[in-house]
């Protein structure tokens, strides 16, 4: 299009948006009156242009006739516009009115918080004029024009007046952190002269004013931390063309990223972080030449980076993680972005190779590409950025061994500024080389858990003074602990567990006084504990577990006054526990068991009235067990089984509101059992190996505890025990068995004459022709599976129309048979012959929404965190179920992904049964003997490790499955994953991870539901940091459930409880207010990537340095979050930094799983509404 036929097309509507925008810089439009004289002008210039420029010679106008034209255009323009000044003059005084009027208007829609009124408001009455309103700014030239009203953080709420639309001079708008909710008023539009806009940090919602467009005069537009969605108006980048800073951050909006932003080439900062953005990033914003921050993450972008992006010379931070990106960086990339700080592109899908040019970025600070796919050797010359101060590689696949690939440690040597230098999971193997100890002291962050690294730890490594963290857990690290370890004095956590590390501990750790978590568990350490630990008074945990620590617990662990929890479990520890102990007023867990530990428990411990779990099992403690350990009104879990302990359980136990759990078990004590509080659920209590007790709840099954008559002397009342208990327990045990063997013969009588009656009349049969013809002869269009002996069909019963699942024997494959006679030996031998048929499921196996084969991921084809927490309580309810409300308990014996359907509102079936598992011990024994797969205890990956043992069939077996199935549904990582090799599984993996990189640990998939669609949360730091409180919360109790003893792993029915709880907390939070940000997090300075303080508006003001605080052993990098708070508004005062009884659980089975009804009706009928049996038939052949 030719320059004449773009300006004809835009007379006379949009004249004001084609001309310079350089004109108002010289002459600034005051009110409509001057505008619109503008207006004509400007019009007359550009037809006189048009008829100058006709495509033919004799169709243009005359040089004298366009000089003549052009002096009565500009005469014109004059006189008018010299009459509309006096008209400004004269109507000064209504208009003042009018912007008064539109003040006390927007007053009338705010309120404070809770409805009183806020003191930001107190000022605004009529003893003043509206210009002395506190945050009311009016015009030197114009009096009484209201030119600025910036009211934020003045604890505002309610809605915004439509009549803000009519203080027409406004030019700065600044409502932010207040709580205005509701829409943008559209009348904003009318605001041509406005420069800045700023409400960010509401609860605003709906979309964006159609006519906000028309604020032509926009330089900053900020609207970050709101509700606001819908799609971007691609309007935005063809009208606001002065704009130089646009931040929607933190909001609901949706589609694409408009291409005419591209268009915007005054923009310095564009902001579109944590929203539903999916497709490309558009080609065009490499078109935006002064373009310096540019923050996407978090959304769900895919494709590739755009390559123009790579040559925009002025950016300063690109920021795209968090999305499905692909694709490689160009190897050239060392000569692209002469200017870029922060390279931000972890938690995406790129690939490759980490090329060498990338040391070339001089200017690099920042560089984070964790978990993504990259490969191959780090570059050796990483040195040559100087500037850099963060170095975030983990998670990817990235090498090292004995020969190469480690050069790139004695290169950072030269980073005199590195801060964090983060290489966890990946596949560096070999030594780790003494050039460790020469990086900066300024390090305060190494991360190197999870990857092949053997040798020993450097004994210089006691020069990185300015170490805050040390992890280097789950590596083949051997040898000692260097004694220069005590050097670290500004160390926080020290992580060294689930390595080969042998020998002492060294006694300077006890010089680490900064120290909060001392973690070498599972590991090789020997000798005693040292003294001089207690001088670490800050420590909050200490976990030397499963080591062959030996000797005595020192008293020193009294002085220990901030210690929250003591793994000491798996030790040869022995003599007593210290009394000082009491000392630790603030522990809640203490874990001592498997060791050597004697004595009693020391009375001291009822001091700590926060103490929750007591774990003293398998020592050899001795004594009566204290009464005033029932005065610990918070403990939960007491554990004092295989012990010594003698005496009665104190009856003060039964007192104890909180404690769920309480195994006394394989002690020698004696006396009545309490029969309160937890010893009402044998679930909950365990007294069983003490010959001596007596009474308790019927379930126990215990003799009743004798009262004796007071009359008789001690030696008669034993003379008469002596006779007459004998005497009675052999009549009672020969009545018994008479009675116990005619009830059986009658029985089996009375079921061999009833049970071909009972089938006939209460269940239908099913032809085989009524199979076929509804699978359409068992066509592979219905086909729904195969398995090793058969397949399951899709199939259609005519009759009635309903949909049920067929499974068909495979006769060709060995095994198959005898597999088929195994099942019909059961039948045979239960004692009611029972097919079982089901609902169709619509949704499959929850194993294909965990791991979808879809590349195209999408909030249709995954689960969000909720939806999981729902299926979650659904699969804990069934097995619940299955153990604890049916006589006898159904064990599944195989819980995985693949064997939990999903009805078509997504609520979980648990299926595929064992059969074994719920009929007589005869039978069962007799089918463990035959090749079927009724024999086989689980799948690899969720077998209980006890099994592999030869160890029997029990219900926590199906706990131990149930937590791997658990920790794969949240981090989206199959137990039989690549990754987990030589000692390394999931349930590892987890525990190395879930307390402070939850999010990275969990199923990146979620974020495509949770980061955004939540509507009712204005802040995203507060909202993640709630998602990684649920996290965390499901991630501990799948690693409880998951344990590799039996007897550590919880109790089902308090999962049950806790998984229930967990959900109803995160729904809490979900729905109500969250609280505050994420506050400060950490420490660092990033002074020099602020930029311009936004939070003054971004006009003609000072750029200067902005602190940055850094977060500490966040695997995933620095949060782009808090880099685009620093961007976007600086930092102020550290601020923004830093069992239900109708859940319609239903219990599936295939064909083969025929006798589950059977162990069903002896189930508790407290369960229903359940629907447990949708449809039951019986099939011939």
């Amino acid at each position: 299009m030719a320059i004449c036929n773009f300006t004809k097309d835009a007379l006379p509507d949009i004249t004001l948006e084609i001309a310079d925008s350089t004109i108002w810089l010289h002459v600034e439009p005051r009110d409509d009156i001057i505008q619109s004289r503008i207006q004509e002008c400007l019009v007359s210039v550009f037809m006189l242009g048009i008829s100058c420029s006709k495509q033919q010679p004799q169709e243009r106008a005359s040089i004298r006739d366009v000089a003549v034209e052009m002096h009565a255009i500009r005469d014109a323009y004059l006189m008018l516009l010299a009459l509309s000044i006096v008209l400004c003059v004269l109507t000064a005084s209504t208009a003042s009115g009018s912007d008064e009027a539109a003040l006390l208007a927007f007053k009338a829609g705010l309120s404070g918080r809770g409805s009183s009124s806020p003191t930001a408001l107190a000022s605004w009455n009529g003893s003043t004029s509206f210009c002395n309103w506190d945050g009311v700014t009016c015009d030197r030239r114009t009096p009484a024009r209201v030119v600025a009203l910036s009211m934020p953080s003045s604890n505002l709420a309610g809605t915004l007046s439509p009549a803000i639309g009519n203080l027409t001079f406004l030019r700065w708008l600044n409502l932010s952190s207040n709580e205005l909710h509701g829409e943008i008023p559209p009348s904003v539009g009318r605001l041509r002269r406005l420069q800045v806009l700023d409400m960010a940090d509401n609860l605003l919602s709906g979309a964006l004013p159609a006519n906000l467009t028309a604020c032509v005069s926009l330089r900053i537009l900020r609207l970050r931390r709101n509700q606001l969605g819908g799609s971007i108006p691609a309007e935005l980048g063809n009208t606001l063309t002065r704009l130089q800073k646009l931040t929607l951050s933190n909001n609901s909006f949706t589609g694409q990223i408009p291409a005419s932003l591209g268009n915007l080439s005054s923009m310095e900062q564009l902001s579109m972080s944590f929203n539903n953005l999916e497709g490309l990033i558009p080609s065009s914003l490499g078109k935006v030449a002064g373009l310096q921050y540019l923050f996407l993450f978090g959304n769900s972008l895919s494709g590739e980076l755009p390559t123009p992006l790579y040559n925009l010379s002025s950016l300063k931070m690109l920021q795209v993680d968090h999305n499905r990106l692909h694709g490689s960086i160009p190897s050239d990339i060392g000569a692209m972005l002469p200017s870029i700080q922060v390279l931000g592109l972890d938690s995406n899908r790129f690939s490759g190779a980490i090329p060498p040019s990338l040391t070339n970025l001089s200017t690099l600070s920042y560089l984070y590409l964790t978990t993504n796919n990259f490969t191959g050797f780090v570059p050796p010359t990483l040195g040559k950025l100087q500037s850099l101060k963060q170095l975030y590689l983990g998670r990817n696949q990235l090498e090292a061994d004995i020969m190469e690939g480690w050069e790139f440690i004695t290169s950072l040597s030269n980073c005199s500024q590195l801060q964090g230098l983060v290489l966890a999971e990946n596949s560096f193997g070999g030594q780790l080389p003494t050039s460790i100890a020469n990086l900066s002291t300024t390090l305060q962050q190494l991360y190197l858990e999870n990857n092949r690294i053997s040798g020993s730890i450097p004994e210089a490594i006691g020069k990185l003074v300015g170490l805050n963290i040390l992890c280097l857990s789950y590596n083949s690290i051997s040898g000692v602990i260097p004694e220069s370890i005590g050097m670290l004095a500004n160390l926080v956590d020290m992580a060294l567990y689930n390595t080969n590390l042998s020998g002492l501990i060294p006694s300077s750790v006890g010089n680490l006084t900064n120290l909060n978590r001392l973690a070498i568990s599972n590991s090789n350490l020997e000798g005693p504990i040292p003294a001089s630990l207690g001088k670490l008074t800050n420590l909050f945990l200490l976990d030397l577990s499963a080591n062959h620590l030996n000797g005595p617990l020192p008293s020193e662990v009294g002085t220990l006054v901030n210690l929250n929890g003591m793994l000491l479990a798996g030790n040869q520890l022995s003599g007593q526990i210290p009394d000082s102990i009491g000392n630790c007023q603030v522990l809640e867990s203490l874990y001592l068991q498997d060791n050597s530990l004697e004595g009693g428990i020391p009375q001291s411990l009822s001091n700590i009235k926060g103490l929750a779990v007591l774990n003293l099992t398998m020592n050899k403690f001795s004594g009566r067990i204290p009464d005033t350990i029932g005065s610990i009104g918070s403990l939960q879990q007491l554990s004092l089984s295989h012990n010594n302990f003698s005496g009665p359980i104190p009856a003060t136990l039964q007192n104890l509101t909180m404690l769920w759990q309480l195994d006394v078990s394989f002690n020698n004590l004696q006396g009545k059992v309490p029969d309160l509080g937890v010893f009402t659920n044998l679930t909950h209590a365990s007294v069983a190996g003490n010959d001596n007790l007596c009474g308790g709840i019927p379930q126990l099954h215990l003799p009743p505890c004798l009262i004796l008559d007071v009359g008789k002397t001690r030696k008669q009342r034993l003379k008469s025990l002596k006779i007459a208990l004998p005497t009675t327990g052999t009549i009672v045990l020969l009545v018994s068995a008479i009675i116990i063997i005619m009830l059986h013969h009658k029985k089996r009588k009375q079921q061999s004459l009833v049970t071909t009656q009972f089938i006939e009349e209460q269940y239908q049969r099913v032809s085989y022709y009524t199979l076929s013809r509804g699978s359409d002869e068992f066509s592979e269009v219905n086909l729904l599976g195969k398995g090793r002996y058969g397949s399951v069909y899709r199939c259609t019963l005519e009759d009635e129309g309903a949909i049920v699942a067929v499974k068909v024997f495979n006769l060709q494959q060995s095994g198959s048979a005898k597999s088929f006679e195994a099942e019909c030996e059961a039948l045979k031998r239960g004692q009611e012959f029972k097919a079982l048929v089901f609902e169709f499921m619509s949704n499959g196996s929850l194993d294909g929404w965990i791991h979808p084969k879809s590349s195209n991921l999408t909030p249709c084809n995954t689960l969000s965190l909720l939806q999981r927490l729902n299926i979650t309580v659904d699969i804990f309810n069934a097995l619940d179920y299955l153990h604890n409300h049916c006589q006898p308990p159904i064990i599944h014996c195989d819980l995985k992904p693949s064997n939990i359907l999903l009805a078509e509102d997504k609520s979980a079936k648990v299926g595929d049964f064992g059969i074994s598992r719920i009929l007589p011990k005869s039978t069962a024994t007799t089918l463990q003997n035959s090749k079927s797969s009724i024999g086989i205890r689980g799948s690899i990956g969720y077998i209980a490790p006890e099994y592999g043992e030869g160890s029997a069939v029990t219900t926590v077996g199906d706990t131990y499955s149930l937590g791997i199935l658990l920790l794969e549904m949240f981090t989206g990582r199959s137990p039989t994953d690549d990754i987990f090799r030589d000692s390394m599984d999931l349930h590892k993996f987890v525990v190395a991870s879930f307390l402070d990189r939850a999010l990275d640990i969990a199923d990146q998939t979620i974020w495509l539901h949770e980061e955004a669609n939540d509507t009712d949360v204005t802040n995203a730091s507060t909202k993640r940091r709630n998602i990684q409180q649920c996290l965390v919360a499901v991630l501990r109790l799948g690693i409880s459930c998951s344990k590799q003893q039996p007897r550590d792993r919880v109790l089902l029915a308090d999962a049950v409880s806790e998984i229930h709880a967990i959900r109803d907390e995160y729904l809490s939070l979900s729905g109500g207010e969250l609280g505050d940000g994420l506050g400060a997090l950490g420490d660092g300075v990033l002074g020099e990537l602020a930029g311009e303080d936004e939070a003054d508006g971004g006009l003609d003001l000072p750029g200067g340095d902005r602190g940055l605080l850094v977060v500490a052993g966040e695997l995933g990098g620095l949060p782009g979050e808090l880099l685009e708070d620093v961007v976007d508004e600086g930092v102020h005062d550290g601020h923004g930094l830093g069992g239900d009884a109708d859940v319609g659980v239903d219990l599936l089975e295939h064909l083969e799983d025929v006798d589950l009804e059977k162990a069903l009706k002896g189930c508790s009928k407290k369960q229903e509404p359940w629907s447990v049996l949708q449809k039951t038939a019986m099939a011939e052949d």
